[in-house]
Protein backbone atom coordinates (compact mmCIF):
# COMPACT_ATOMS: atom_id res chain seq x y z
CA UNK A 1 0.00 0.00 0.00
CA UNK A 2 2.90 2.37 0.53
CA UNK A 3 3.24 2.88 -3.23
CA UNK A 4 -0.47 3.70 -3.64
CA UNK A 5 -1.59 7.20 -4.61
CA UNK A 6 -2.06 9.75 -1.85
CA UNK A 7 -5.58 10.03 -0.47
CA UNK A 8 -7.00 13.51 -0.91
CA UNK A 9 -9.72 15.58 -2.55
CA UNK A 10 -7.61 16.79 -5.47
CA UNK A 11 -9.53 14.73 -8.03
CA UNK A 12 -11.98 17.14 -9.62
CA UNK A 13 -12.82 15.84 -13.10
CA UNK A 14 -16.42 15.58 -14.28
CA UNK A 15 -18.10 12.24 -13.64
CA UNK A 16 -21.23 10.41 -14.74
CA UNK A 17 -22.04 8.62 -11.48
CA UNK A 18 -20.74 9.58 -8.07
CA UNK A 19 -20.64 6.47 -5.87
CA UNK A 20 -20.81 7.34 -2.17
CA UNK A 21 -19.13 4.73 0.07
CA UNK A 22 -19.55 5.09 3.83
CA UNK A 23 -17.31 3.71 6.55
CA UNK A 24 -19.50 0.67 7.15
CA UNK A 25 -19.83 -0.14 3.43
CA UNK A 26 -16.35 -1.44 2.61
CA UNK A 27 -17.67 -4.27 0.47
CA UNK A 28 -15.55 -4.95 -2.59
CA UNK A 29 -18.46 -6.90 -4.09
CA UNK A 30 -21.14 -4.27 -3.39
CA UNK A 31 -23.84 -3.94 -6.03
CA UNK A 32 -23.07 -0.22 -6.52
CA UNK A 33 -19.50 -1.08 -7.55
CA UNK A 34 -20.29 -3.92 -9.96
CA UNK A 35 -21.12 -1.74 -12.97
CA UNK A 36 -18.81 1.14 -12.07
CA UNK A 37 -16.99 2.45 -15.16
CA UNK A 38 -13.49 3.71 -14.21
CA UNK A 39 -13.55 6.07 -17.19
CA UNK A 40 -16.86 7.71 -16.30
CA UNK A 41 -17.57 7.23 -12.60
CA UNK A 42 -15.86 7.97 -9.29
CA UNK A 43 -16.10 7.07 -5.61
CA UNK A 44 -16.61 9.60 -2.82
CA UNK A 45 -15.44 8.72 0.71
CA UNK A 46 -15.58 11.11 3.65
CA UNK A 47 -14.00 11.20 7.09
CA UNK A 48 -15.94 13.73 9.14
CA UNK A 49 -15.95 14.70 12.79
CA UNK A 50 -19.68 14.15 13.12
CA UNK A 51 -19.20 10.44 12.38
CA UNK A 52 -15.82 9.99 14.10
CA UNK A 53 -17.38 11.49 17.20
CA UNK A 54 -19.99 8.73 17.22
CA UNK A 55 -23.43 9.17 15.70
CA UNK A 56 -23.46 12.76 14.57
CA UNK A 57 -25.42 13.65 17.71
CA UNK A 58 -22.67 14.67 20.09
CA UNK A 59 -21.72 11.12 21.07
CA UNK A 60 -18.03 10.46 21.71
CA UNK A 61 -16.73 7.40 19.89
CA UNK A 62 -14.27 4.97 21.51
CA UNK A 63 -10.77 5.74 20.23
CA UNK A 64 -10.32 2.19 18.97
CA UNK A 65 -13.67 2.23 17.17
CA UNK A 66 -12.74 5.47 15.40
CA UNK A 67 -9.26 4.24 14.46
CA UNK A 68 -10.72 0.97 13.16
CA UNK A 69 -13.20 2.74 10.90
CA UNK A 70 -10.67 5.26 9.58
CA UNK A 71 -7.93 2.72 8.90
CA UNK A 72 -10.32 0.34 7.17
CA UNK A 73 -11.70 3.19 5.04
CA UNK A 74 -8.23 4.32 3.97
CA UNK A 75 -7.14 0.79 3.09
CA UNK A 76 -10.32 0.28 1.07
CA UNK A 77 -9.92 3.57 -0.81
CA UNK A 78 -6.29 2.85 -1.68
CA UNK A 79 -7.29 -0.58 -2.92
CA UNK A 80 -9.87 0.98 -5.23
CA UNK A 81 -7.32 3.48 -6.51
CA UNK A 82 -4.79 0.73 -7.15
CA UNK A 83 -7.49 -0.94 -9.25
CA UNK A 84 -7.71 2.18 -11.44
CA UNK A 85 -10.85 3.68 -9.93
CA UNK A 86 -11.01 7.42 -9.30
CA UNK A 87 -11.58 8.27 -5.63
CA UNK A 88 -12.29 11.63 -4.06
CA UNK A 89 -11.26 11.09 -0.44
CA UNK A 90 -11.89 13.66 2.30
CA UNK A 91 -9.47 13.03 5.16
CA UNK A 92 -10.33 13.99 8.71
CA UNK A 93 -7.42 16.40 9.03
CA UNK A 94 -7.78 17.97 5.59
CA UNK A 95 -7.96 21.78 5.95
CA UNK A 96 -10.95 22.07 3.59
CA UNK A 97 -12.99 19.40 5.42
CA UNK A 98 -16.37 20.79 6.50
CA UNK A 99 -16.94 17.79 8.80
CA UNK A 100 -20.49 16.95 7.77
CA UNK A 101 -21.57 14.24 5.33
CA UNK A 102 -24.25 16.35 3.69
CA UNK A 103 -22.01 19.37 3.22
CA UNK A 104 -19.16 17.29 1.78
CA UNK A 105 -21.53 15.56 -0.62
CA UNK A 106 -22.85 18.91 -1.86
CA UNK A 107 -19.29 20.18 -2.28
CA UNK A 108 -18.36 17.08 -4.31
CA UNK A 109 -21.42 17.57 -6.52
CA UNK A 110 -20.40 21.18 -7.23
CA UNK A 111 -16.90 20.06 -8.21
CA UNK A 112 -17.71 16.87 -10.12
CA UNK A 113 -21.15 17.65 -11.62
CA UNK A 114 -22.44 14.04 -11.58
CA UNK A 115 -25.69 13.17 -13.32
CA UNK A 116 -26.47 10.66 -10.58
CA UNK A 117 -25.44 9.95 -7.00
CA UNK A 118 -25.50 6.24 -6.17
CA UNK A 119 -24.98 4.55 -2.84
CA UNK A 120 -25.76 1.44 -0.84
CA UNK A 121 -28.53 1.90 1.72
CA UNK A 122 -26.93 3.41 4.84
CA UNK A 123 -27.07 1.64 8.19
CA UNK A 124 -28.76 4.52 9.99
CA UNK A 125 -31.90 6.57 9.51
CA UNK A 126 -30.05 9.79 10.38
CA UNK A 127 -27.40 9.24 7.70
CA UNK A 128 -30.03 8.30 5.11
CA UNK A 129 -31.94 11.51 5.83
CA UNK A 130 -28.78 13.63 5.65
CA UNK A 131 -27.75 12.16 2.30
CA UNK A 132 -31.24 12.51 0.83
CA UNK A 133 -31.49 16.14 1.96
CA UNK A 134 -28.05 16.96 0.53
CA UNK A 135 -28.86 15.38 -2.83
CA UNK A 136 -32.15 17.30 -3.00
CA UNK A 137 -30.40 20.59 -2.17
CA UNK A 138 -27.78 19.83 -4.83
CA UNK A 139 -30.59 19.12 -7.31
CA UNK A 140 -29.00 15.80 -8.25
CA UNK A 141 -30.77 12.47 -8.59
CA UNK A 142 -30.02 9.98 -5.82
CA UNK A 143 -30.28 6.22 -6.22
CA UNK A 144 -30.27 4.10 -3.03
CA UNK A 145 -29.36 0.48 -3.75
CA UNK A 146 -30.26 -2.47 -1.50
CA UNK A 147 -27.27 -3.72 0.47
CA UNK A 148 -26.24 -6.96 -1.26
CA UNK A 149 -24.13 -7.89 1.77
CA UNK A 150 -27.24 -9.13 3.61
CA UNK A 151 -29.38 -12.20 2.95
CA UNK A 152 -32.59 -10.16 3.09
CA UNK A 153 -33.70 -6.64 2.27
CA UNK A 154 -35.82 -4.46 4.58
CA UNK A 155 -38.64 -5.07 2.11
CA UNK A 156 -38.25 -8.84 2.46
CA UNK A 157 -38.47 -8.54 6.24
CA UNK A 158 -41.49 -6.27 6.06
CA UNK A 159 -43.31 -8.88 3.95
CA UNK A 160 -42.39 -11.60 6.45
CA UNK A 161 -43.52 -9.47 9.42
CA UNK A 162 -46.82 -8.32 7.89
CA UNK A 163 -49.85 -9.65 9.73
CA UNK A 164 -47.90 -11.31 12.56
CA UNK A 165 -49.04 -10.61 16.12
CA UNK A 166 -45.43 -10.71 17.31
CA UNK A 167 -42.02 -10.88 15.67
CA UNK A 168 -40.32 -14.07 16.86
CA UNK A 169 -36.71 -14.51 15.75
CA UNK A 170 -36.89 -18.31 15.93
CA UNK A 171 -39.66 -18.44 13.31
CA UNK A 172 -37.79 -16.01 11.09
CA UNK A 173 -34.63 -18.10 11.46
CA UNK A 174 -36.41 -21.32 10.47
CA UNK A 175 -37.84 -19.63 7.39
CA UNK A 176 -34.34 -18.43 6.54
CA UNK A 177 -32.95 -21.97 6.86
CA UNK A 178 -35.66 -23.32 4.57
CA UNK A 179 -35.20 -20.53 2.04
CA UNK A 180 -31.40 -20.59 1.96
CA UNK A 181 -30.94 -24.35 2.41
CA UNK A 182 -28.31 -24.13 5.14
CA UNK A 183 -28.02 -27.20 7.41
CA UNK A 184 -31.14 -28.79 5.97
CA UNK A 185 -31.93 -32.46 5.37
CA UNK A 186 -34.67 -32.13 2.80
CA UNK A 187 -37.48 -30.26 4.57
CA UNK A 188 -36.07 -31.01 8.03
CA UNK A 189 -33.22 -29.42 9.97
CA UNK A 190 -29.96 -31.33 9.96
CA UNK A 191 -29.66 -33.45 13.10
CA UNK A 192 -33.40 -33.19 13.78
CA UNK A 193 -33.33 -29.92 15.76
CA UNK A 194 -33.64 -26.34 14.59
CA UNK A 195 -31.86 -24.96 17.61
CA UNK A 196 -29.18 -26.48 19.87
CA UNK A 197 -29.16 -23.83 22.58
CA UNK A 198 -29.79 -26.50 25.23
CA UNK A 199 -26.33 -27.91 24.42
CA UNK A 200 -24.67 -24.48 24.51
CA UNK A 201 -24.82 -23.51 28.18
CA UNK A 202 -21.73 -25.14 29.64
CA UNK A 203 -19.48 -23.34 32.08
CA UNK A 204 -15.80 -23.66 32.90
CA UNK A 205 -14.78 -25.59 36.02
CA UNK A 206 -11.21 -24.27 35.83
CA UNK A 207 -9.25 -21.74 33.79
CA UNK A 208 -9.68 -22.55 30.08
CA UNK A 209 -6.76 -22.85 27.65
CA UNK A 210 -7.93 -20.62 24.81
CA UNK A 211 -6.27 -20.60 21.35
CA UNK A 212 -4.82 -17.23 20.43
CA UNK A 213 -6.87 -14.65 18.55
CA UNK A 214 -5.63 -13.58 15.13
CA UNK A 215 -4.16 -10.10 15.44
CA UNK A 216 -2.74 -8.47 12.31
CA UNK A 217 0.41 -6.42 12.33
CA UNK A 218 -0.17 -2.68 12.53
CA UNK A 219 1.00 -1.10 9.28
CA UNK A 220 1.94 2.52 8.58
CA UNK A 221 -1.60 3.50 7.62
CA UNK A 222 -3.04 2.22 10.88
CA UNK A 223 -0.19 3.74 12.90
CA UNK A 224 -0.87 7.13 11.32
CA UNK A 225 -4.58 6.84 12.07
CA UNK A 226 -3.91 5.88 15.69
CA UNK A 227 -1.68 8.96 16.09
CA UNK A 228 -4.37 11.13 14.48
CA UNK A 229 -7.11 9.81 16.79
CA UNK A 230 -4.97 10.21 19.91
CA UNK A 231 -4.14 13.80 18.95
CA UNK A 232 -7.60 14.82 17.77
CA UNK A 233 -9.75 13.05 20.37
CA UNK A 234 -7.62 12.87 23.54
CA UNK A 235 -10.69 12.94 25.78
CA UNK A 236 -12.68 10.27 23.97
CA UNK A 237 -13.23 7.04 25.89
CA UNK A 238 -11.21 3.86 25.55
CA UNK A 239 -7.62 2.93 24.89
CA UNK A 240 -5.58 2.42 21.71
CA UNK A 241 -2.75 0.51 23.41
CA UNK A 242 -3.99 -2.89 22.19
CA UNK A 243 -5.36 -2.44 18.68
CA UNK A 244 -6.66 -5.84 17.55
CA UNK A 245 -8.77 -5.21 14.46
CA UNK A 246 -8.35 -6.50 10.89
CA UNK A 247 -8.57 -3.44 8.66
CA UNK A 248 -8.39 -5.09 5.23
CA UNK A 249 -10.38 -7.84 3.56
CA UNK A 250 -7.33 -10.09 3.52
CA UNK A 251 -6.81 -9.64 7.26
CA UNK A 252 -10.49 -10.25 7.95
CA UNK A 253 -10.40 -13.50 5.98
CA UNK A 254 -7.37 -14.63 7.98
CA UNK A 255 -9.26 -13.87 11.19
CA UNK A 256 -12.17 -16.00 9.95
CA UNK A 257 -9.81 -18.85 9.03
CA UNK A 258 -8.17 -18.78 12.47
CA UNK A 259 -11.58 -18.92 14.17
CA UNK A 260 -12.81 -21.82 12.04
CA UNK A 261 -9.64 -23.82 12.60
CA UNK A 262 -9.03 -23.18 16.30
CA UNK A 263 -12.20 -22.04 18.14
CA UNK A 264 -15.38 -22.92 16.25
CA UNK A 265 -15.64 -26.48 17.61
CA UNK A 266 -15.79 -25.25 21.21
CA UNK A 267 -17.75 -22.10 20.43
CA UNK A 268 -21.18 -23.66 20.91
CA UNK A 269 -20.87 -25.34 24.32
CA UNK A 270 -19.17 -22.32 25.88
CA UNK A 271 -20.78 -19.43 24.00
CA UNK A 272 -22.59 -18.21 27.13
CA UNK A 273 -19.69 -18.72 29.54
CA UNK A 274 -17.51 -15.99 31.05
CA UNK A 275 -14.13 -16.16 32.74
CA UNK A 276 -12.00 -13.47 34.37
CA UNK A 277 -9.12 -12.30 32.19
CA UNK A 278 -10.41 -14.19 29.12
CA UNK A 279 -12.61 -11.80 27.13
CA UNK A 280 -12.46 -13.64 23.78
CA UNK A 281 -12.82 -17.30 24.84
CA UNK A 282 -14.02 -19.31 21.81
CA UNK A 283 -15.87 -16.43 20.15
CA UNK A 284 -15.26 -15.43 16.55
CA UNK A 285 -14.68 -11.70 17.23
CA UNK A 286 -15.80 -11.11 13.63
CA UNK A 287 -18.78 -8.80 14.21
CA UNK A 288 -16.73 -5.65 13.56
CA UNK A 289 -15.22 -6.68 10.18
CA UNK A 290 -18.63 -8.11 9.25
CA UNK A 291 -20.42 -4.86 10.06
CA UNK A 292 -17.91 -2.84 8.01
CA UNK A 293 -18.45 -5.42 5.20
CA UNK A 294 -14.82 -6.56 5.09
CA UNK A 295 -16.29 -10.04 5.43
CA UNK A 296 -19.37 -11.45 3.72
CA UNK A 297 -21.70 -13.50 5.93
CA UNK A 298 -22.02 -16.11 3.17
CA UNK A 299 -18.33 -16.96 3.30
CA UNK A 300 -18.55 -17.22 7.08
CA UNK A 301 -21.51 -19.59 6.92
CA UNK A 302 -19.93 -21.66 4.15
CA UNK A 303 -16.65 -22.00 6.07
CA UNK A 304 -18.43 -23.13 9.23
CA UNK A 305 -20.59 -25.68 7.46
CA UNK A 306 -17.56 -27.02 5.58
CA UNK A 307 -15.80 -27.53 8.93
CA UNK A 308 -18.84 -29.50 10.14
CA UNK A 309 -18.93 -31.63 6.98
CA UNK A 310 -15.22 -32.34 7.40
CA UNK A 311 -15.72 -33.46 10.99
CA UNK A 312 -13.76 -30.53 12.42
CA UNK A 313 -16.62 -28.77 14.25
CA UNK A 314 -19.64 -30.15 16.08
CA UNK A 315 -23.15 -29.44 14.85
CA UNK A 316 -24.34 -27.45 17.86
CA UNK A 317 -21.40 -25.04 17.46
CA UNK A 318 -21.93 -24.61 13.74
CA UNK A 319 -25.70 -24.21 14.07
CA UNK A 320 -25.24 -21.56 16.76
CA UNK A 321 -22.80 -19.64 14.59
CA UNK A 322 -25.01 -19.90 11.49
CA UNK A 323 -28.05 -18.78 13.49
CA UNK A 324 -26.28 -15.57 14.50
CA UNK A 325 -25.56 -14.73 10.86
CA UNK A 326 -28.70 -15.73 8.95
CA UNK A 327 -31.12 -15.41 11.86
CA UNK A 328 -30.42 -12.88 14.56
CA UNK A 329 -28.32 -10.44 12.51
CA UNK A 330 -30.89 -10.27 9.70
CA UNK A 331 -33.82 -10.19 12.13
CA UNK A 332 -32.38 -7.26 14.08
CA UNK A 333 -31.75 -5.29 10.90
CA UNK A 334 -35.31 -5.93 9.76
CA UNK A 335 -36.66 -4.71 13.08
CA UNK A 336 -34.58 -1.52 12.80
CA UNK A 337 -35.89 -0.56 9.38
CA UNK A 338 -39.52 -1.49 10.04
CA UNK A 339 -39.79 0.28 13.42
CA UNK A 340 -38.94 3.75 12.16
CA UNK A 341 -36.87 6.76 13.11
CA UNK A 342 -38.02 7.09 16.71
CA UNK A 343 -36.99 3.57 17.73
CA UNK A 344 -33.88 4.55 19.68
CA UNK A 345 -35.92 6.93 21.87
CA UNK A 346 -38.46 4.37 23.03
CA UNK A 347 -38.80 3.92 26.78
CA UNK A 348 -41.51 1.33 27.36
CA UNK A 349 -40.67 0.80 31.03
CA UNK A 350 -40.46 4.57 31.77
CA UNK A 351 -36.93 4.59 33.21
CA UNK A 352 -34.95 7.82 33.42
CA UNK A 353 -31.86 7.10 35.53
CA UNK A 354 -28.37 8.31 34.57
CA UNK A 355 -25.66 5.93 33.37
CA UNK A 356 -22.96 5.47 36.06
CA UNK A 357 -19.55 6.93 35.23
CA UNK A 358 -17.83 3.58 35.84
CA UNK A 359 -19.16 2.37 32.47
CA UNK A 360 -16.38 4.51 30.97
CA UNK A 361 -13.65 3.79 33.51
CA UNK A 362 -14.29 0.26 34.76
CA UNK A 363 -13.64 1.60 38.26
CA UNK A 364 -16.11 -0.34 40.42
CA UNK A 365 -15.92 -2.89 43.24
CA UNK A 366 -18.42 -5.10 41.41
CA UNK A 367 -16.04 -7.67 39.97
CA UNK A 368 -18.43 -8.82 37.25
CA UNK A 369 -18.82 -5.26 35.99
CA UNK A 370 -15.10 -4.46 36.10
CA UNK A 371 -14.24 -7.73 34.31
CA UNK A 372 -16.83 -7.07 31.61
CA UNK A 373 -15.91 -3.40 31.18
CA UNK A 374 -12.16 -3.97 30.86
CA UNK A 375 -12.27 -5.56 27.36
CA UNK A 376 -14.65 -2.81 26.23
CA UNK A 377 -12.22 -0.12 27.36
CA UNK A 378 -9.16 -2.01 26.04
CA UNK A 379 -10.57 -3.45 22.80
CA UNK A 380 -13.99 -1.86 22.13
CA UNK A 381 -15.49 -5.34 22.30
CA UNK A 382 -17.00 -8.02 24.50
CA UNK A 383 -19.04 -11.07 23.62
CA UNK A 384 -22.83 -11.24 23.77
CA UNK A 385 -23.32 -12.47 27.34
CA UNK A 386 -21.31 -9.67 29.03
CA UNK A 387 -23.19 -7.24 26.79
CA UNK A 388 -26.65 -8.63 27.50
CA UNK A 389 -26.58 -10.28 30.91
CA UNK A 390 -24.10 -8.05 32.74
CA UNK A 391 -23.71 -4.57 31.23
CA UNK A 392 -27.17 -4.15 29.72
CA UNK A 393 -28.86 -6.15 32.48
CA UNK A 394 -27.40 -3.87 35.15
CA UNK A 395 -28.65 -0.78 33.32
CA UNK A 396 -32.10 -2.34 32.91
CA UNK A 397 -32.68 -3.46 36.47
CA UNK A 398 -31.13 -0.36 38.05
CA UNK A 399 -33.43 1.96 36.10
CA UNK A 400 -31.10 3.63 33.59
CA UNK A 401 -32.75 5.45 30.71
CA UNK A 402 -32.65 3.20 27.60
CA UNK A 403 -31.26 5.92 25.33
CA UNK A 404 -28.35 6.47 27.76
CA UNK A 405 -27.17 2.86 27.67
CA UNK A 406 -27.98 2.65 23.96
CA UNK A 407 -25.71 5.61 23.25
CA UNK A 408 -22.99 4.02 25.42
CA UNK A 409 -23.05 0.83 23.36
CA UNK A 410 -22.89 2.93 20.20
CA UNK A 411 -19.90 4.84 21.54
CA UNK A 412 -17.92 1.98 22.98
CA UNK A 413 -18.06 -0.97 20.56
CA UNK A 414 -16.05 -1.34 17.37
CA UNK A 415 -18.93 -3.18 15.71
CA UNK A 416 -21.46 -0.44 16.53
CA UNK A 417 -23.68 0.62 13.63
CA UNK A 418 -27.15 1.96 14.38
CA UNK A 419 -29.09 -0.79 12.58
CA UNK A 420 -27.59 -3.43 14.88
CA UNK A 421 -26.82 -1.50 18.07
CA UNK A 422 -30.18 0.15 18.61
CA UNK A 423 -32.48 -2.91 18.38
CA UNK A 424 -30.05 -4.98 20.44
CA UNK A 425 -29.97 -2.41 23.25
CA UNK A 426 -33.34 -0.63 23.14
CA UNK A 427 -35.25 -3.77 22.22
CA UNK A 428 -33.43 -6.81 23.54
CA UNK A 429 -31.35 -5.40 26.36
CA UNK A 430 -33.64 -2.75 27.82
CA UNK A 431 -37.07 -4.16 26.85
CA UNK A 432 -38.00 -0.59 25.96
CA UNK A 433 -39.62 -1.18 22.56
CA UNK A 434 -42.96 -2.51 23.85
CA UNK A 435 -41.90 -6.16 23.36
CA UNK A 436 -41.11 -5.96 19.64
CA UNK A 437 -37.80 -7.85 19.96
CA UNK A 438 -38.48 -9.95 23.05
CA UNK A 439 -41.61 -10.98 24.92
CA UNK A 440 -39.87 -10.82 28.31
CA UNK A 441 -37.04 -8.69 29.70
CA UNK A 442 -33.53 -10.15 29.75
CA UNK A 443 -33.09 -9.48 33.45
CA UNK A 444 -31.27 -11.54 36.05
CA UNK A 445 -29.77 -11.51 39.52
CA UNK A 446 -26.26 -12.34 40.64
CA UNK A 447 -27.18 -16.05 40.54
CA UNK A 448 -26.97 -16.10 36.73
CA UNK A 449 -23.58 -14.41 36.73
CA UNK A 450 -22.28 -16.79 39.40
CA UNK A 451 -23.49 -19.79 37.41
CA UNK A 452 -21.90 -18.69 34.13
CA UNK A 453 -18.57 -17.26 35.40
CA UNK A 454 -15.98 -17.10 38.17
CA UNK A 455 -16.63 -13.39 38.69
CA UNK A 456 -18.33 -13.76 42.09
CA UNK A 457 -15.24 -15.35 43.64
CA UNK A 458 -13.40 -12.81 45.83
CA UNK A 459 -15.93 -10.09 45.00
CA UNK A 460 -16.50 -7.36 47.57
CA UNK A 461 -20.24 -8.07 47.51
CA UNK A 462 -22.18 -11.03 48.87
CA UNK A 463 -23.77 -12.96 46.01
CA UNK A 464 -26.40 -14.44 48.34
CA UNK A 465 -27.82 -11.21 49.76
CA UNK A 466 -30.49 -8.81 48.52
CA UNK A 467 -30.34 -6.29 51.34
CA UNK A 468 -27.76 -5.40 54.02
CA UNK A 469 -27.57 -7.33 57.27
CA UNK A 470 -25.49 -7.20 60.43
CA UNK A 471 -22.35 -9.02 59.18
CA UNK A 472 -21.10 -5.95 57.28
CA UNK A 473 -20.52 -7.43 53.82
CA UNK A 474 -22.79 -5.56 51.39
CA UNK A 475 -25.33 -7.40 49.21
CA UNK A 476 -24.74 -7.93 45.51
CA UNK A 477 -26.21 -4.90 43.70
CA UNK A 478 -27.51 -7.22 40.96
CA UNK A 479 -29.65 -8.99 43.57
CA UNK A 480 -31.02 -5.77 45.04
CA UNK A 481 -31.75 -4.19 41.69
CA UNK A 482 -33.22 -7.37 40.15
CA UNK A 483 -35.85 -7.75 42.86
CA UNK A 484 -36.44 -4.00 42.97
CA UNK A 485 -37.00 -4.11 39.19
CA UNK A 486 -39.59 -6.87 39.57
CA UNK A 487 -41.34 -5.10 42.44
CA UNK A 488 -41.71 -1.78 40.62
CA UNK A 489 -42.83 -3.49 37.38
CA UNK A 490 -45.06 -6.02 39.12
CA UNK A 491 -48.30 -4.72 37.62
CA UNK A 492 -46.78 -4.08 34.21
CA UNK A 493 -45.64 -7.71 33.85
CA UNK A 494 -48.72 -9.24 35.50
CA UNK A 495 -50.24 -10.46 32.21
CA UNK A 496 -46.94 -11.75 30.80
CA UNK A 497 -47.10 -15.55 30.97
CA UNK A 498 -43.30 -15.83 30.78
CA UNK A 499 -43.00 -13.73 33.95
CA UNK A 500 -45.69 -15.52 35.95
CA UNK A 501 -43.42 -17.87 37.91
CA UNK A 502 -40.91 -15.26 39.05
CA UNK A 503 -43.66 -12.78 39.95
CA UNK A 504 -45.12 -15.38 42.30
CA UNK A 505 -41.92 -15.02 44.32
CA UNK A 506 -42.52 -11.28 44.52
CA UNK A 507 -46.10 -11.90 45.65
CA UNK A 508 -44.87 -14.23 48.42
CA UNK A 509 -42.67 -11.50 49.91
CA UNK A 510 -43.86 -9.64 52.94
CA UNK A 511 -44.56 -5.95 52.65
CA UNK A 512 -41.54 -5.35 54.88
CA UNK A 513 -39.24 -7.38 52.57
CA UNK A 514 -40.40 -5.46 49.52
CA UNK A 515 -39.93 -2.15 51.33
CA UNK A 516 -36.39 -3.10 52.41
CA UNK A 517 -35.43 -3.93 48.83
CA UNK A 518 -37.01 -0.75 47.46
CA UNK A 519 -35.34 1.47 50.04
CA UNK A 520 -31.91 -0.13 49.55
CA UNK A 521 -32.32 0.08 45.78
CA UNK A 522 -33.00 3.81 46.01
CA UNK A 523 -29.94 4.25 48.25
CA UNK A 524 -27.74 2.28 45.83
CA UNK A 525 -28.87 4.35 42.86
CA UNK A 526 -27.90 7.51 44.68
CA UNK A 527 -24.47 6.09 45.60
CA UNK A 528 -23.79 5.00 42.01
CA UNK A 529 -24.89 8.28 40.41
CA UNK A 530 -27.97 6.80 38.74
CA UNK A 531 -30.28 9.04 40.69
CA UNK A 532 -34.05 9.08 40.42
CA UNK A 533 -35.50 6.78 37.76
CA UNK A 534 -38.94 8.36 37.47
CA UNK A 535 -39.61 11.37 35.28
Amino acid sequence: MSSSPRLDASFNGAVRHLIVVLGDQLDHGAAVLRDLDPELDAILMMEVDAEAAGSGAGIRSHKQRTAFFLSAMRHFALGQMDAGIRVRYIKLDAPQNTHALGTELKRAVRVLSPKLIRMTQPGEWRVLDEIEDAAAEADTELEIVDDSHFFTTPGDFEKWAKGRKSLTMEYFYRDQRRRLGYLMDGDDPEGGEWNYDKDNRETFKSAPDIPSLYQPQTDDITKAVIELVEARYPNNPGSLDKFIWPVTRDQARRALKRFIETRLDDFGPYEDAMWAGEPFLYHAVLSAPLNLKLLNPRECVDAAIEAYRDGKARLNSVEGFVRQLIGWREFIRGVYWTQGRDYRDRNGLKQYGDLPEFYYTGDTDMRCMSECLKPVIDHAWSHHIPRLMVLSNFALISGVQPRAIGDWFFEMYADAVDWVTTPNTIGMGMHADHAVVGTKPYSGSGKYIDRMSNFCKDCAFDKNKRVPDDDGRPPCPFNTFYWDFLIRNRDRFRDNNRMAMILKNVDRMSDNDRTEITVHGRKLRKQLGIGAISS
